[in-house]
C-alpha cells in the first residue's frame, strides 16, 4: 500500500512562515514510501512466540534489540548514544509471592482473585503485621488545589486505604481538579508515592473499573509475576513496604467489618474538608521476594541534521511487553502485537521514510525504542534522567504507543489535547489527509500520564501523544473499526493481543504518515514549540530554555 487511495491528499504541503520545507528533498516520495506489507512483516515478527512477549532482560529482549539495531544500521542511521546503539538501563526484577495471605479481621482474601500484593524492596521477606488501617480518601496532597487528604493524620507505620482516580472524575465537576479529565493525582503510581512520603508502611488501592479505566483482569495480569524497577539510587524516593490492590467488593466488606459504609465514606472523600478515617482494623500480610539485578537496554539511533545537528526531534516507542506467565501449569505468552509491536515497527518505518528524502532535515531526528514501559516507564525515565541528548536541545517528542488498527478516520485524537504548541505541527500534518484534531473521548482515564512521553514531559520537554480518532472515513472502515475495537478492548494486556491480518491497516499507515510529517515540520523550522500557558510543565521548559 504505497498510497492510501481513500484519502484525498493535498498536492502541496501547507506552509506558513513558521514551517520551512525543502522544495527539492523528495518529500512526496518519502511520504508515500510506507509499505504496508513490510510493516506487517515486522509487526508479525516482533509479536511472534519466538520473541516470548519481549520481556526485558529475557530472550525476547535480545531478539528485539538486535532486530532494531540491524534495521537502523541497514538504513545508515548513526548510533544514538555516543558510538553505541544502546543505552544500558539498570533494573531490579522482583517476583513477590504472598506467603501469608492478606488478613484483615476474619475477611477471606484470595490472591489474585480479589487482592494482589507486591513489594519494590530488595529484601527477601517483607511483612506487615497488625498494621492499623486508615482510609485516606483519594490519598492526595495537592497544595495548588488546596487539597490534603493527609491533613491532621499520622499514618507512619500504618496502612492506608485509597480510592483510585481523583475527586474531579467522581463528581464530574470541572471546578474540582480537572473535572472528568484525570490528573496525575488520580494515577495509581501517585497513590503509592504519596503514601510513602507520608510514612505509611503499606498502601491498598480500591479497584473500581470505571475510575481505574480497566477491569480486575488487568490487575491480575499486570501485578503478578516478575515486576521490574529502577534501582533505589535511580528513583531516590521513599517506597511503602507493601503495595496492594483489593476489589471493590472486598473493600465494601472491609468497611462493613469496621462498622462503616463504603459508599458513604467515598462521598465524604469528595470534600476538601474530608478528614482521614481510622478503620479500627489491622492488616497483616507476608511476602517472599525473589529478586535479581539485571540490565535492559534502550535502543537509540540518529539521523544527523544537515544544519543544526545538535537540535533533535525525538520519536519514541516502547519495545517491551509482559513476557510469559504460567497458568494451570502451561506457559502462556503475552505477545503484545498491538501494544506495542505496532509502535516498535513504526520507529523503523518512519526512519525509512526519512532516509527516502534527498537530504537530511535541518535538525537531527533521533529514534528511541525504550524498555520496560509496561513496568512503569522505566526505560524512558532512565533516558530522561540520563539523556543522550541535552533536554534543552530536544525540540519535541512524538510518542508511538499502540498505533491505530481500528480503521481510517477523518479526525485524529490528541491525548492531553491543548497542552502544547506541538499540536500546531500535528494539525498541519493531519490537514494533508483532510483530518482535524480532536480531544480524547475518555480524558478520565489519564492516558497522558500512562506512557513514555510523560517521562520527558515531567522534565519539561514538549511531548505529543496522539492516535486514532472517533469518526470513520466511510462505512467500510467503520465496520472494521467496530470489530477491531472490541478485540483491542478485550485483549489489552491479555494473551489474546496477537497479530491479526484483518486489522484496519489503512489507519495504521495513515498514522505513521502523519507522525512522519509532524517530525519533518519540526525538523525544518527554527521555532521552539512550548507548552501552553497554564500547563503543568511550562515553567519547567521555560527554566530549561534560559
Amino acid at each position: 500500500m504505497k498510497l492510501l487511495k481513500n484519502i484525498q491528499f493535498l498536492s502541496v504541503l501547507v506552509i506558513s512562515s513558521s514551517f520551512t520545507v525543502y522544495a527539492n528533498d523528495n518529500f512526496d516520495k518519502a511520504y508515500n514510501s510506507f509499505d504496508v506489507h513490510a510493516i506487517k512483516k515486522d509487526i508479525k515478527t516482533l509479536s511472534s512466540d519466538t520473541f516470548e512477549g519481549r520481556e526485558p532482560s529475557g530472550v525476547g529482549e535480545k531478539l528485539t534489540t538486535d532486530l532494531l539495531i540491524n534495521a537502523f544500521k541497514s538504513l545508515g542511521l548513526k548510533p544514538g548514544n555516543g558510538d553505541s546503539y544502546t543505552q544500558a538501563v539498570p533494573m531490579v526484577s522482583i517476583t513477590s509471592t504472598p506467603v501469608k495471605h492478606l488478613s484483615i479481621a476474619d475477611l477471606d482474601f484470595e490472591f489474585p482473585k480479589n487482592y494482589v500484593a507486591s513489594s519494590r524492596k530488595t529484601e527477601k521477606n517483607i511483612e506487615l503485621k497488625d498494621s492499623e488501617l486508615v482510609f485516606v480518601g483519594y490519598g492526595i496532597n495537592a497544595p495548588e488545589y488546596n487539597w490534603n487528604d493527609y491533613q491532621d493524620i499520622d499514618v507512619k507505620g500504618k496502612t492506608v486505604v485509597v480510592l483510585v482516580n481523583d475527586p474531579g472524575f467522581a463528581t464530574q465537576d470541572s471546578a474540582l481538579f480537572e473535572g472528568n479529565t484525570m490528573t496525575y493525582y488520580g494515577r495509581w503510581t501517585y497513590k503509592y508515592e504519596e503514601a510513602a512520603r507520608q510514612g505509611a508502611a503499606g498502601a491498598i488501592i480500591v479497584h473500581e473499573t470505571k475510575p481505574a479505566s480497566y477491569g480486575w483482569n488487568v490487575i491480575e495480569s499486570s501485578w503478578t509475576g516478575a515486576q521490574y524497577h529502577l534501582p533505589a539510587k535511580e528513583v531516590n524516593e521513599a517506597i511503602v513496604d507493601v503495595e496492594m490492590w483489593i476489589s471493590v467488593e472486598k473493600a465494601k466488606a472491609l468497611f462493613a467489618k469496621a462498622g462503616k459504609d463504603f459508599m458513604q465514606a467515598k462521598k465524604q472523600a469528595l470534600s476538601k474538608s474530608f478528614k482521614a478515617i481510622p478503620l479500627s482494623l489491622k492488616a497483616s500480610v507476608s511476602i517472599s521476594n525473589d529478586f535479581e539485578q539485571s540490565t535492559s537496554n534502550n535502543v537509540l539511533a540518529t539521523i544527523p541534521g544537515s544544519e543544526s545537528p545538535d537540535e533533535h526531534v525525538l520519536y519514541m516507542g516502547h519495545w517491551d511487553h509482559l513476557g510469559t506467565t504460567m497458568i494451570d501449569g502451561k506457559k502462556h505468552i503475552f505477545n503484545g502485537a498491538h501494544d506495542n509491536a505496532t509502535g516498535t515497527a513504526g520507529l523503523i518505518h518512519i526512519a525509512k521514510a526519512y532516509k527516502a528524502l534527498n537530504k537530511a532535515p535541518k535538525r537531527s531526528i533521533t529514534f528511541a525504542a525504550v524498555t520496560a514501559e509496561e513496568q512503569g516507564r522505566l526505560g524512558s525515565i532512565y533516558f530522561a534522567n540520563h539523556p543522550t541528548v541535552e533536554l534543552s536541545k530536544i525540540v519535541g517528542l512524538v510518542n508511538m504507543d499502540s498505533l491505530d488498527i481500528t480503521g481510517l478516520k477523518t479526525d485524529l485524537t490528541v491525548v492531553g489535547f491543548g497542552k502544547s504548541q506541538l499540536e500546531d505541527y500535528l494539525a498541519k500534518a493531519a490537514k494533508r489527509q483532510n483530518r482535524t484534531l480532536t480531544a480524547e473521548q475518555t480524558p478520565e482515564r489519564g492516558y497522558y500520564y500512562r506512557s513514555d512521553h510523560f517521562s520527558l514531559a515531567k522534565k519539561g520537554v514538549p511531548a505529543l501523544s496522539a492516535g486514532g480518532g472517533s469518526v470513520w472515513l466511510n462505512e467500510k472502515e467503520k465496520q472494521i473499526g467496530k470489530r477491531v475495537k472490541a478485540e483491542v478492548a478485550k485483549c489489552y494486556h491479555q494473551i489474546c493481543d496477537e497479530y491479526n491480518e484483518q486489522w484496519g491497516w489503512s489507519g495504521l499507515v495513515a498514522e505513521l504518515q502523519v507522525f512522519f510529517e509532524t517530525g519533518y515540520l519540526l525538523a525544518n523550522t527554527k521555532q521552539w514549540p512550548n507548552w501552553h500557558q497554564g500547563t503543568e510543565f511550562k515553567a519547567l521548559r521555560d527554566a530549561m530554555m534560559k
